[in-house]
């Protein structure tokens, strides 16, 4: 369930209602009604409505909707509302058909409000998009229903003009979609119900799923989910499914809980640890599916997991806990260190899930080494090829060598870029690197350290006789 607004947003939030009510841009507007006014007003005051809900979708995230169902109030004068549709377009989850999965009553909710709106004249210009592409990823029957519940004929015209026949294409449909998203690429306006129940669970876990992962990726503080998450953990009407263990693996990597709530979480996962079937499979798996997402399985991550997981239980999560302790502590560069990951691999199946997980907190410790280097540093990149090369010939993973060259590439052509004076110690240095290191990690072949190195002469510009 969504959460009531705060009394200190409702607050912010009448604050501003009184200050929009009494000011001299809605006297101005009331007076003359005219489109410009009325923009003065929108230029004054929404960016006042912007700052508390970037602050509610930062810090309380479940009590978004209660938010944009207050600021529906006509003493707003419809200010924001454009923007507040736009995101409960987006946070409906869509099928791979590219339709929402159930009806989307706060976009039915926000879009009623601006219709009845009497300054709906002036909202209508900047809604277009968002009516269009919610109407396309809602079902016909959903969208007939609102509009036959509009009595006003202009009204519904203005309604049914923006259902688009293009849209019945599910390709049309991804393409706007897509596009749509991109415009809010920036924007966090992400929301969630927790579900209680096993049946809940099924229809609200991939919305569950984003938010999460919306947060974790972008290492928001979600102190404020703590209460909800606790709860959702310790649900025995959830255990025993593939989504509980999901949200155990965020939870277990991304959130803080107080101690009192980590040690029931701990209790909880250990059980199901034994309990459940392939509960380690399943685990690791979603860390590959979560860390493809781009999710930062970091050194903070896998400490922080390492805290729940109970070592006395002898299996691959404390096998892998132990030596992420170890990285993580020592260092990846470390020659014992290098000896434990190369006992840990050598004792596990190379394609396995497991060292999967092995191979991609290494890499992004290089990844973490190399990337941020200066031209100038091509010297500490050098002693980095060393441990790199290491890890090439424990791990003998293509995709982990296509991962360290593309980025050793990325640096190399930096280098090229800025040292272009042939002659010079630095471009001969890197040059003689390149020719030895990159062919002996089958990076490159003879002929490509040919092409990367020779010189281009220049077309000669002829003179006109």
């Amino acid at each position: 369930m969504q959460q009531k607004l705060n009394q200190e947003y409702l607050e912010m939030l009448e604050r501003v209602a009184s200050a929009l009510q009494d000011s001299p841009e809605r006297v101005q507007f009331m007076d003359t009604e005219e489109e410009a006014d009325y923009k003065t007003m929108q230029d004054a005051f929404e960016p006042y409505l912007q700052q508390v809900h970037m602050e509610v979708a930062k810090n309380d995230p479940l009590q978004l909707v209660a938010l944009e169902e207050i600021m529906l109030n006509a003493a707003f004068e419809g200010l924001f509302l454009p923007r507040i549709l736009g995101y409960s377009v987006l946070r409906g989850q869509v099928n791979d058909q590219y339709k929402y999965t159930r009806p989307q009553d706060h976009f039915k909710e926000i879009l009623s409000s601006i219709i009845e709106s009497s300054n709906f004249e002036f909202i209508k210009k900047r809604i277009g998009q968002s009516v269009q592409v919610g109407f396309a990823l809602s079902s016909d029957i959903w969208i007939t229903d609102l509009i036959n519940d509009v009595k006003n004929k202009r009204l519904r015209y203005y309604l049914m003009s923006n259902k688009q026949d293009k849209y019945r294409d599910v390709k049309e449909r991804k393409i706007a979609y897509d596009r749509y998203q991109r415009q809010f690429a920036k924007e966090n306006f992400h929301s969630t119900d927790f579900p209680t129940t096993f049946s809940e669970l099924k229809v609200n876990y991939p919305s569950l799923k984003h938010f999460l992962m919306y947060r974790a990726k972008h290492k928001m503080d979600n102190s404020t989910l703590n209460t909800v998450m606790d709860a959702f953990i310790n649900n025995p009407a959830l255990f025993n499914t593939d989504e509980h263990v999901h949200i155990m693996v965020l939870a277990a990597n991304f959130f803080k809980m107080s101690e009192e709530a980590n040690a029931r979480f701990k209790v909880v996962f250990n059980k199901l640890r034994v309990e459940m079937p392939e509960f380690i499979e399943k685990y690791l798996s979603f860390m590959v599916e979560m860390n493809l997402a781009g999710l930062p399985f970091d050194a903070e991550a896998d400490l922080n997991a390492a805290k729940v997981v109970d070592k006395t239980i002898t299996d691959q999560l404390t096998e892998f806990y132990w030596l992420a302790e170890v990285v993580h502590t020592k260092g990846y560069a470390q020659s014992d260190v290098m000896e434990a990951v190369r006992a840990f691999y050598e004792t596990h199946e190379g394609r396995s899930t497991v060292n999967y997980c092995v191979r991609n907190m290494i890499y992004s410790y290089i990844y973490k080494a190399i990337v941020p280097l200066t031209e100038r540093q091509y010297l500490k990149y050098f002693e980095i090829s060393k441990i790199y090369t290491g890890y090439i010939n424990i791990f003998t993973n293509q995709q982990f060598n296509q991962n360290v060259k593309d980025i050793s590439m990325e640096f190399v052509q930096k280098c090229l870029k800025k040292f272009i004076d042939k002659r010079s110690r630095d471009y001969q240095d890197i040059k003689r690197f390149v020719s030895t290191s990159f062919i002996d990690l089958n990076f490159l072949k003879d002929k490509d350290v040919v092409e990367m190195f020779k010189t281009r002469r220049k077309r000669k510009v002829e003179t006109p006789a």
